[in-house]
């Protein structure tokens, strides 16, 4: 299998953090919107992210470690398969090697003219699945 892992920089800002003293649990679904986001943006064709948009449908969230301000963190996203208009990712939210939470989500893949689910041409998904 080629490496198909996304590496998105996450830059944490002061307003994420929370009372506790470390990062706020719902930024963590911002990271992964975004760096899902910044993957089809990287690997589609131009026309492809043109005539698409996502939209998650469900996120399950394993927090590991606590986030702090100064950290250096990356989400490394993996794109696992493509059923029907529907997409399933990993992003691994990683401060260094340590994992500081593991996130499995499911997105749909819509028209973007129309808002409605949309599959992906086959050369497309194969641009950001695994090669087997």
């Amino acid at each position: 299998m080629a490496d198909t892992t996304f590496h998105y920089p996450i830059g944490i800002r002061a307003d994420d953090i929370d009372h506790m003293g470390h990062v706020n649990n719902s930024v963590y679904l911002k990271w992964v919107q975004d760096a899902v986001v910044k993957f089809w943006e990287t690997v589609a064709p131009p026309e492809a992210v043109a005539r698409h948009l996502w939209i998650a449908l469900a996120h399950e969230i394993q927090y590991r470690r606590p986030t702090f301000l100064d950290d250096v963190v990356v989400a490394d996203v993996i794109a696992e398969r493509v059923a029907g208009a529907k997409a399933m990712f990993t992003t691994v939210i990683k401060r260094g090697e340590e994992v500081l939470a593991e996130v499995k989500s499911t997105w749909c893949c819509l028209d973007a003219v129309t808002k409605r689910p949309a599959r992906l041409a086959r050369d497309v998904a194969g641009r950001f699945l695994p090669k087997e």
